[in-house]
């Protein structure tokens, strides 16, 4: 990364991500079960305002799965049934959803914590110039993608003037209170790795993210969440015309850390696709991995209603070493600190 003004990165390198082995990778990911159920996921559809390199659900402005009516509805029953603490609404972008303030105000009724996974960008797209007052309202905790501090960098993977309309974003956000201290709204940033390699220390990335956001636009935010990418979709699409993809699920695999099997996302989470159906995680939904069950083969947002899922085995595949390489990678950043 290059940081704009006179800032001078840390030089990161991927091998600072993982430890060596003690011994060989495993040859397939470990069997994993789900313990106690506390957060939804919810991708309500893949329409975006943009398309990024290394989006794993191949959003962008084209697509037109969304939720319908019915299934969304079934989301807040689901959450007093199973007694969840948290909602995930993702995408796409999940607030061109057109029930998507009616479901946050739902489940901000029933006392959830709900996270908008926000590109930033939408905040000033055309019908959404209060969408960012919403948020604050609501109290909804903002997870934004910022995947670096250099506007070449986030240009690069996310379209041409996506940086400094995310910066005008995050500034919106900090008026509002948003990462501001004792103000109780949650702003949290993402960073990817421009290509096929490990996110760099988590810790010292953030404090690296916040000396430069702050001094060069007076952006502060709460934490930052390093995750790696991983080898689906489009994403993998690149590695492979690129010639690199077995190389990086290599990679991914001797840099495994059995210590995050406890950890991973998939135990405590379960992802809702914008059909209904269920997942182990939001990876396996986009590979059409099915929510493991010991009778049916597939099984959808209404069984919740009824059924706890606790104990149930976890569909696993080689993308898994993605979440247990080097510091580890999750919904809520590094498993590990660095």
């Amino acid at each position: 990364m290059v940081a704009s003004g006179m800032h001078q990165p840390l030089l990161f390198s991927s091998s600072q991500s993982a430890e060596p082995q003690t011994s060989p990778p495993p040859a397939t990911f470990p069997p994993l079960w789900r313990g106690p159920l506390a957060t939804l996921q919810v991708n309500l559809g893949y329409r975006c305002n943009q398309a990024c390199s290394h989006c794993h659900v191949n959003a962008g402005p084209t697509r037109t799965e969304m939720m319908d009516p019915a299934t969304v509805a079934l989301i807040p029953p689901v959450l007093t049934a199973r007694g969840l603490a948290c909602l995930d609404l993702t995408g796409g972008a999940p607030e061109l959803h057109p029930q998507f303030r009616e479901l946050v105000v739902a489940a901000r009724r029933l006392g959830v914590e709900v996270i908008d996974r926000c590109n930033l960008t939408i905040l000033s797209e055309p019908g959404q110039h209060d969408l960012a007052a919403f948020l604050a309202d609501q109290g909804v905790t903002v997870v934004a993608s910022l995947p670096c501090y250099s506007a070449d960098n986030v240009d690069r993977q996310r379209g041409s003037g996506v940086f400094t309309r995310s910066i005008a974003a995050l500034q919106q956000l900090n008026r509002l209170g948003y990462g501001q201290p004792g103000s109780g709204l949650h702003l949290h940033l993402v960073y990817n790795p421009q290509g096929p390699t490990l996110p760099p220390p988590q810790a010292q990335l953030e404090a690296e993210y916040k000396r430069v956001l702050a001094a060069d636009f007076g952006v502060v935010f709460n934490s930052l969440y390093a995750l790696a990418n991983m080898p689906i979709q489009r994403f993998a699409s690149w590695l492979q015309a690129q010639g690199q993809l077995e190389d990086y699920q290599a990679l991914l695999r001797s840099s495994h850390r059995p210590e995050h099997l406890e950890q991973v996302m998939c135990r405590s989470l379960i992802s809702v696709d914008w059909q209904g159906w269920l997942f182990d995680c939001d990876f396996n939904q986009q590979l059409g991995l099915a929510a493991a069950a010991p009778v049916q083969p597939r099984r959808h947002l209404r069984e919740l209603l009824a059924r706890d899922p606790e104990g149930d085995p976890i569909a696993v595949a080689e993308h898994c070493f993605g979440c247990t390489a080097g510091g580890g990678s999750s919904c809520g950043g590094a498993l590990q600190a660095s």
